[in-house]
């Protein structure tokens, strides 16, 4: 079978195309044949080394969906043939197929296609994970969500939408602000115009915001300290660099800045996660989006796009 190798961190271009052994289900596995592959910029990050040591050489990738081809002794409540989203796996999802535990594969509904639910993981946990289990956001409470075109800001809009927050949304293109609208946002803010904080206060009438999802904190969480309400709560899902803030915004508020990163997310915390994705892809409350679609031998092409401004949904590559 074919899959992306990389054998030295570097740019895009590490990332090669190589005919690899197919793999064989052990005791305890399942061997899922990958329809499509969503690039997430965990992804970049740990192809450049920034999330290093790796063992070389490795296949990269987190998220992916298809089809069961085969599984090993144990494993039940799994057939081949079932549709299904892949939470990372044991061998990487940039591949035609990949290897996983039988607890990271979750059935994929039949109204959710392939290429969508490669981009349901990483988002949807990652969103999850940060609105209730970090900001313990609760119905009523005024979410601003940072970003909220990209895969993780999309995810957050749909779960505040169906559990009943009023949402504020930013996005750096107009056609990004029409999205986060037509999800459910009561409000879209240019983030790159140096008046937002105001114009996020002024539809609070002041008062802030209960809960920040941040995907870009270098740039905007000293500002979030300003826009945050009194017992607000913020947290940081992206980071790009470093930033001074005044710790004392945060006093002043008994604010929380919750740092958090879905894979330090331990087994009691993500089987919930997963029965909510579920019921949420199944009742339509969650729909993901897919921006662009790419062949597995552009993987290159998919990590550089992902990195730049303007998202509008996932990028995902078709096996």
């Amino acid at each position: 079978m074919r899959a992306i190798r990389v054998s030295e961190f570097g740019p895009p271009e590490v990332m090669r195309l190589e005919d690899v052994a197919e793999p064989v289900a052990s005791a305890g596995q399942v061997i899922v044949a990958v329809k499509a592959v969503g690039v997430n910029p965990v992804d970049t990050y740990i192809r450049a080394g920034t999330y290093g040591p790796r063992e070389f050489p490795f296949t990269p990738g987190y998220d992916a969906a298809g089809v069961v081809e085969s599984v090993g002794m144990g494993v039940a409540n799994i057939r081949p043939g079932d549709r299904v989203y892949v939470e990372r796996s044991l061998s990487g999802t940039y591949a035609e197929k990949c290897v996983c535990l039988a607890s990271q594969v979750h059935p994929l509904p039949a109204r959710i296609s392939f290429s969508q639910g490669a981009g349901v993981c990483v988002p949807y946990a990652t969103a999850y994970r940060a609105l209730f289990q970090k900001c313990r956001a609760k119905p009523g409470e005024t979410v601003l969500v940072h970003g909220g075109s990209g895969g993780v800001g999309i995810a957050a809009i749909q779960f505040a939408r169906a559990h009943g927050m009023k949402i504020i949304a930013t996005a750096g293109s107009a056609t990004g602000r029409e999205l986060v609208l037509r999800l459910g946002a009561m409000h879209a803010v240019d983030h790159s115009s140096l008046l937002y904080e105001e114009q996020i206060l002024g539809l609070t009438g002041g008062r802030g915001v209960d809960v920040i999802i941040e995907m870009l904190a270098n740039v905007n969480l000293d500002r979030d300290l300003a826009m945050i309400a009194s017992f607000g709560r913020i947290a940081v899902v992206g980071n790009r660099g470093r930033i001074g803030i005044d710790p004392r915004r945060a006093m002043q508020k008994d604010a929380e800045i919750h740092g958090m990163a879905l894979f330090n997310a331990p087994a009691s915390e993500m089987a919930p996660i997963h029965a909510a994705i579920h019921a949420g892809l199944e009742n339509g409350t969650l729909n993901p989006i897919v921006a662009k679609e790419l062949p597995l031998t552009e993987a290159g092409k998919a990590h550089d796009l992902i990195l730049q401004p303007g998202a509008h949904g996932k990028i995902v590559l078709l096996v």
